[in-house]
């Protein structure tokens, strides 16, 4: 009999670890829980040691806190999971009496279980609802901004997406809803087909729309600019963070952050270049082709 997938395979574990450097008797937050990849290796890796480190991991989507609680679960008081967004990281910190920890991990994006359950709708598969919420009790899915946002909503999100021909797109979305609104992926595909948007061979072309309906629907760009907001403040002296980002919208704000912090004297960079995953994991694991890690350290100067 076969196993079951994994909730989530995580992505560039031993990099992440390399990069927290984690301290025996330290705290630290996994901003992004999941299905607990990341955080399992991390509790692992001190377990033997007189004093081991300890978790707090947050994450919007509640099946994640309860497939990272059961994972986790071996690990007992040593870790605290809690269904939050990572924009209000430090209230989260403030109200469990924690100051600073000692490192943090974002791994940006969708996980991969998010990706294959259907209902959910991240998937550009036909025939499965426009949802895309992380978090089930949100209010906006993907098909209430595609029916009800107007026409320059629409083409300021395509535009600030980097979706091509972001203007034609958003006046044909416009005029089809009039006919018949979007309910499901096949309707926005067959619309995209139509417009003749499948010239990019590099990956399907409904990817990019998909992607910034994704972003909306979820605040995720604002959201990363909160967690970004809060560092390094959120860090002990010394302490590090980590960041995983899957395309240029959640990379680029990361490098900025990191830089403007290099230069105000609170941080210190530690990737000078990005950090990739290897060529066998990606093997083993294609979802990881596009995976980018960068590191900061605060500094003990502050």
């Amino acid at each position: 009999m076969s196993c079951p997938p994994p909730f989530h395979q995580p992505v560039m574990v031993a990099q992440c670890l390399e990069y927290l450097a984690p301290r025996e008797n330290g705290l630290y937050l996994d901003c992004t829980v999941g299905g607990g990849g990341h955080a399992e290796a991390l509790l692992g890796r001190s377990t033997a040691c007189r004093t081991p480190t300890r978790l707090i991991g947050l994450d919007l989507d509640d099946q994640a806190i309860l497939e990272a609680g059961a994972r986790l679960a071996p690990f007992g008081d040593r870790v605290t999971l809690i269904a939050a967004n990572f924009a209000r990281t430090g209230e989260v910190l403030a109200r469990l009496g924690v100051g600073a920890v000692d490192g943090l991990l974002a791994d940006l994006g969708v996980s991969s279980w998010q990706f294959d359950q259907r209902e959910r709708g991240f998937t550009f598969a036909p025939d499965v609802p426009l949802d895309m919420r992380m978090n089930q009790s949100g209010q906006l899915t993907a098909a209430e901004i595609l029916n009800r946002w107007r026409l320059d909503e629409l083409q300021a999100l395509f535009q600030r997406s980097e979706v091509p021909r972001s203007g034609r797109l958003a006046g044909a979305i416009v005029v089809q809803r009039r006919i018949a609104p979007f309910r499901t992926s096949t309707d926005l595909l067959r619309l995209l087909e139509g417009l003749g948007l499948a010239n990019r061979r590099t990956f399907h072309p409904a990817t990019l729309v998909f992607q910034a309906l994704r972003l909306a629907t979820n605040r995720e760009q604002e959201n990363l600019a909160l967690l970004l907001s809060q560092l390094p403040s959120l860090l002990k002296p010394g302490g590090r963070c980590v960041f995983l980002s899957y395309h240029s919208l959640e990379d680029r704000p990361v490098k900025q952050a990191f830089r403007e912090r290099e230069v105000d004297g609170s941080m210190h960079v530690l990737t000078r270049r990005v950090v990739r995953p290897s060529e066998e994991e990606v093997r083993s694991n294609p979802r990881a082709r596009s995976a980018k890690l960068r590191a900061a350290e605060r500094s003990t100067a502050l």
